[in-house]
């Protein structure tokens, strides 16, 4: 296992940080089953211990579940681009983290230990966003969608900023370290659920676009800019 990310698997957040998360259950992986997973095996006889376990934490998930492993969900998968990623049975999740080069790779590298189910929730891209850290206090947050501008958060970035803010005051003293980038969702019931921890540095910048800032500054709230307007006469030659 990886000791440098180690605090960004959920197996290991997860118990400090159950209040603020989706309610989540662990399968753990024995050392053949982590390298069926690493092959991309779907089925047989090497995994189907760890699909009759994982049938039981999935019964008590109302509805569909939403499966992943330690660091990294099957997010490349047909299933994910169809269906969010939502699966019904033990049998079909396997099979689409087995799918997903993302989650082989993972489990290749020794950076999987654990099946992770939670309840599938259909998320509202508007309202994930990432969070940067900086000794312990929130200096930026970005919108985590960037394929456009959302005009609704045109008028909600200033609540959502003080959300967030309040939100990495309550948990600070429970970071597992001063500068870390922490991923949320906020609910339409105006709460703030915590999606996943990164390392600091070596994740997506998104809208602050470099690492290359000065953290002694609050940056504040950065969303993707309104489509540019151009008036007057233009004149366009090929």
């Amino acid at each position: 296992m990886t000791k440098k990310n180690e605090f960004c698997r959920m197996p290991v957040w997860y118990p400090d940080f159950s209040a603020f998360a989706f309610m989540t259950s662990f399968v753990k992986l024995n050392d053949d089953e982590i390298a069926a997973l690493g092959e991309g095996v779907t089925s047989g006889p090497r995994v189907k211990d760890v699909i009759k376990r994982m049938k039981q934490p999935m019964h008590f998930i109302p509805g569909n579940s939403f499966v992943s492993v330690d660091l990294v969900a099957p997010t490349d998968t047909e299933r994910f681009k169809h269906k969010r990623g939502a699966v019904h049975s033990a049998r079909s999740a396997w099979k689409y983290l087995a799918l997903s080069e993302k989650v082989r790779q993972s489990a290749q590298a020794g950076d999987v230990q654990y099946v992770c189910m939670r309840p599938f929730r259909r998320m509202n891209q508007t309202r994930e966003f990432r969070l940067f850290v900086h000794k312990r206090e929130l200096k930026a947050m970005s919108q985590y969608c960037l394929i456009r501008h959302f005009r609704r958060l045109d008028s909600v970035q200033g609540k959502y900023w003080e959300m967030a803010k309040l939100f990495i005051e309550e948990i600070a003293w429970l970071l597992p370290t001063e500068n870390i980038v922490v991923d949320i969702y906020f609910t339409s019931e105006s709460d703030i659920l915590l999606i996943d921890f990164n390392q600091w540095g070596e994740c997506k910048p998104l809208m602050l676009h470099s690492w290359d800032q000065d953290w002694d500054e609050e940056l504040g709230p950065l969303m993707m800019p309104p489509p540019t307007k151009i008036s007057g006469d233009v004149n366009v030659s090929f």
